[in-house]
């Protein structure tokens, strides 16, 4: 197994943290990873096969879930994406199955989440691949979140913390999986223009072209409003 695939197994988060990086209401991304009980019903998990208790979240965990968001607004549960996912772990056999761009760019990706999405009969609002001129494109959040991840060998290495700020981005490898560039903490960098260092010193400190620093400043602001 690859180093790139085995980084989707690496630990990386907390479930707090999760919601804070994606910007969830907190409590959603436990109850999406590992399920929940509510009224003596328990609710499966979207992203996990099962309930494990599990409070550490992977890599690949933290990945699908982000795409997860891009539905939050869809006006129908998120839990009701669980069937596709399932199968479609099945058809491709990855425990991570949206963490892999090959699933949606390609021909034979996009007509195999075509076929699970209609195998499973899942609502229009939740579709990953719609028809549009006779062939299967991404749907309009899954577009969002391709934008936003870096793949390596078609597997998610990276994402883009915010698509207003491009060189910040989330790595698992590097700042301990917090907003960075290249590994200066976004946090630290806006600490230290808070307490009065000039942008220039900053950037000639941690060895940062000017706009990159900048950029980690306009993220923090707004990540905070």
């Amino acid at each position: 197994m690859s180093v790139v695939v085995d980084l989707l197994d690496r630990p990386t988060y907390t479930m707090s943290q999760v919601d804070r990086l994606i910007g969830l209401p907190g409590g959603t991304a436990r109850r999406w990873i590992d399920g929940y009980s509510r009224n003596n019903r328990t609710y499966e998990p979207v992203v996990r096969q099962c309930h494990t208790g599990e409070t550490t979240v992977t890599w690949g965990e933290f990945i699908e879930t982000r795409l997860l968001a891009e539905y939050r607004d869809a006006g129908v549960p998120i839990i009701n994406m669980r069937p596709a996912i399932t199968k479609l772990r099945t058809e491709t056999g990855s425990q991570y199955p949206l963490a892999h761009s090959a699933n949606f760019v390609t021909p034979y990706g996009k007509e195999l989440v075509g076929r699970v999405q209609e195998q499973v009969g899942l609502q229009s609002e939740l579709l990953l691949v719609v028809p549009r001129n006779g062939q299967l494109v991404m749907a309009d959040p899954v577009e969002l979140f391709i934008k936003a991840v870096e793949f390596d060998e078609g597997t998610a290495a990276r994402l883009l913390a915010d698509l207003r700020t491009p060189a910040v981005k989330i790595d698992p490898v590097r700042a301990f999986g917090e907003p960075a560039v290249r590994s200066v903490p976004t946090e630290v960098i806006a600490e230290q223009v808070r307490a009065g260092d000039p942008e220039e010193l900053i950037a000639e400190l941690y060895e940062l072209p000017l706009e990159q620093v900048r950029q980690a400043v306009l993220f923090e602001k707004l990540r905070s409003a």
